[in-house]
C-alpha cells in the first residue's frame, strides 16, 4: 500500500505518546524509506541519448518546501550560492557563498567568509576563506573531511583592481579552514593544469582529482575535464569545446556513481555525459534536462538541478526548472522539485544541489534569492 505521511499528521498521532528525541528518532526512521512513485514506468532499455528526449516534466513532487532554514550571522544576508556538499558522517553541510553578493561580491567583501559550515538544523558553526577566494563556484568535500573549492573566476574588476590576484584555481582546506593544497595559478590560464573559469571539483574514487574547466559559451573557452593526482600534479585532461560526443560546453558538475563512472554535467549542451576515469565515453543521457548541479548518493539516487530552462536558455522553455530525482543505474527520472518561483528571469531556483542520507535536499540557489532550501520527503512505500 502507498500511503502519504505529512509531517503535521505524524506529530498528530504520536506527540502526545513519545518524548521529543523519541519522536525525532521515528520521523528520521521514516524518512529514511526509499521514495518511490505510484504507477513510475519502468525504463529499462530505453534510449536516452537523443536531443530530442521528451522533456521529463510530468513528475510527482515528494517533497516539502522549507525556505529561511539556514540561518546567517548578524546583519550578513545571502548574496548567491551555488556550491553545496554535506560531510562525510552527514552531519555537517558545507555551503560556498559569495560574500552577500554574486559576480566580484568578494572582492567588495573580502572580510567575509565564503566557506560556511552548518548543522542540519541551518546553525553556522564555522567559516573561513575571507580574501582567499574571488568567486566560489564548485565544492567537494572528500572521505576524510577536507573541503575542495572551485574558483571560477578573478578578482580583477574595475579600474583599480588588488595588486594581489586570486581566482580560477582550485582549493583544497581542512575541515577547520587550514589551507592545504592550491591547483592552478592566481589568474586565468589556458595552460592545461593551470586552469580557466574551474566550475567543479571532485576526488574520485582512485584518489586522483577531477577539474571540470570552461564557464562560458564562447569557443575560445577551454572545456574540458583536468585530472590531477593526489598530490596536485597535472596527469591529463579529456574533451574539448564542442556539441559532439565526448566534447563539452559549460562542463559544470561533476560526480561519480557508485560503479566509478564519472557524471558530467555538460550544461549549455543540454545533457550528462558519463565516463570511465580514463575520459572513454560510456553514455549520454538528455532525459534530466539542461543540468547546472549533481549529486550521487551511495545508494545511486541522482539528483540533478536544472536552474536555466526557459529562462536563461530559451530554446529548452519545455523544460520545467527544478530538481529531478532519479537512478543513476537506470537513468529513470522519478520526481521533480519545481521551481518555486516559475516565472523567475535569470538563473533561478538550485544550481548546486545535496541530499543527507534520510533523503532531505538541499538546493542552493544563485537567485533570486541566493539561499539554500530545505526539501524534506514526505511519501512513504510502506509495502
Amino acid at each position: 500500500m502507498f500511503v502519504q505521511i505529512t509531517e503535521s499528521l505524524l506529530l498528530m498521532k504520536i506527540h502526545k505518546k513519545l518524548p521529543k528525541t523519541a519522536l525525532y528518532t521515528i520521523t528520521a526512521a521514516f524518512a529514511a524509506f526509499p521514495l518511490l512513485a505510484s504507477g513510475q514506468p519502468r525504463t529499462a532499455g530505453v534510449d536516452f541519448s537523443s536531443a530530442e528526449y521528451p522533456p521529463t516534466n510530468a513528475l510527482p513532487n515528494p517533497y516539502l518546501t522549507h525556505e529561511d532554514w539556514f540561518r546567517l550571522p548578524g546583519e550578513r544576508e545571502w548574496g548567491s550560492t551555488s556550491a553545496i556538499d554535506i560531510s562525510p558522517d552527514g552531519q555537517y553541510i558545507w555551503v560556498g557563498e559569495r560574500c552577500s553578493a554574486n559576480i566580484a561580491g568578494c572582492t567588495q567583501n573580502p572580510e567575509l567568509d565564503p566557506v560556511l559550515k552548518f548543522d542540519r538544523q541551518g546553525n553556522l558553526v564555522d567559516s573561513f576563506g575571507a580574501g582567499m577566494i574571488a568567486w566560489p563556484h564548485g565544492i567537494d568535500v572528500d572521505d576524510e573531511g577536507n573541503v575542495w573549492i572551485a574558483d571560477a573566476r578573478d578578482n580583477q574588476y574595475g579600474d583599480n583592481p588588488p595588486d594581489q590576484v586570486i581566482g580560477h584555481q582550485v582549493h583544497k582546506f581542512s575541515s577547520d579552514g587550514e589551507h592545504l593544497m592550491a591547483l592552478g595559478v592566481p589568474g586565468s590560464s589556458d595552460v592545461p593544469g593551470e586552469l580557466s573559469e574551474p566550475n567543479d571539483v571532485i576526488v574520485g574514487p582512485d584518489g586522483n582529482i577531477y577539474v571540470g574547466e570552461g564557464h562560458s559559451n564562447s569557443e575560445d573557452t577551454p572545456s574540458r575535464v583536468i585530472v590531477y593526482n593526489s598530490e596536485g600534479e597535472y596527469l591529463r585532461h579529456f574533451g574539448e569545446y564542442g556539441s559532439e560526443p565526448g566534447q563539452f560546453i559549460q562542463p559544470h558538475s561533476l560526480q561519480f556513481d557508485s560503479q566509478g563512472r564519472l557524471f558530467v554535467a555538460d550544461r549549455s549542451n543540454e545533457r550528462i555525459q558519463i565516463f570511465n576515469t580514463d575520459g572513454e565515453l560510456l553514455d549520454i543521457w538528455y532525459q534530466f534536462s539542461r543540468i547546472s548541479g549533481l549529486y550521487i548518493d551511495d545508494n545511486d539516487t541522482l539528483y540533478a538541478a536544472d536552474s536555466e530552462s526557459g529562462s536563461v536558455a530559451p530554446d529548452n522553455v519545455a523544460w520545467m526548472r527544478g530538481i529531478r530525482v532519479g537512478s543513476a543505474r537506470t537513468g529513470e527520472v522519478h520526481y521533480l522539485i519545481p521551481d518555486p518561483r516559475p516565472d523567475c528571469s535569470g538563473t533561478c531556483a538550485a544550481e548546486g544541489v545535496v541530499a543527507d542520507g534520510e533523503g532531505i535536499v538541499y538546493g542552493a540557489e544563485v537567485g533570486p534569492e541566493g539561499e539554500v532550501r530545505r526539501y524534506t520527503p514526505r511519501f512513504l512505500d510502506l509495502r
